[in-house]
């Protein structure tokens, strides 16, 4: 071997061991990467990505389908887009970029790219510290109400979205959609599943 080419090899080497921690974490950024599947009509993709996450974090998918299987997250992008005024609308988009702001501050990356341990753990955080909705009847707060936290409020929609998706109503809850004879004292375990609404 003459010394051109074996110079040429080191250089190459050194080269590749110099580039291939950068390819590596470069491949790794891209496949960790959420990547929307709709086009947003109100929330820019930063902010669909985080709805998208939220309700797939509090709804994954199991032996039932998950929120993003019934398209929870576009649903509230469509509920904010046609029927939140302009100054709900804004405040909605100052709530999740503060989320996102407050997640970046203490692990370094907004919601939508924190681990499944780290979402599980940011959002056991906010369940404990954040005010509760009272329990109502028929409809009407029991009580004076405090203010509800934005987490509150997503977890709340992201869950009547889901509860009033087709696909659960029909499938996942009892449904029938010609109800017979009203029987008022029935055992729990004969009751069986969740009715739908």
């Amino acid at each position: 071997m003459n010394r051109r080419d074996a110079l040429r090899k080191t250089g190459l080497l050194a080269g590749s061991a110099v580039a291939a921690p950068s390819l590596l974490s470069l491949l790794q950024s891209c496949s960790q990467t959420p990547r929307l599947g709709w086009t947003p009509q109100f929330l820019n993709e930063d902010q669909a990505q985080f709805i998208s996450s939220f309700v797939d974090t509090i709804l994954p998918k199991t032996d039932t389908p998950g929120a993003l299987d019934v398209k929870t997250d576009m649903f509230l992008d469509l509920v904010y887009a046609k029927m939140y005024s302009p100054e709900r609308q804004a405040k909605v988009k100052a709530d999740i970029d503060q989320f996102n702001a407050d997640c970046k501050a203490e692990y370094g990356k907004v919601f939508a790219e924190l681990s499944a341990e780290e979402k599980s753990t940011c959002l056991k955080n906010h369940e404990a510290n954040t005010a509760k909705f009272n329990r109502g009847v028929w409809g009407t707060a029991v009580g004076d109400q405090k203010p509800v936290a934005f987490y509150r409020q997503l977890k709340s929609q992201a869950l009547w979205g889901y509860f009033s998706s087709e696909e659960i109503g029909k499938n996942v809850l009892n449904y029938d959609p010609i109800p017979g004879e009203y029987r008022g004292c029935v055992p729990v375990d004969e009751i069986g599943k969740v009715w739908s609404l």
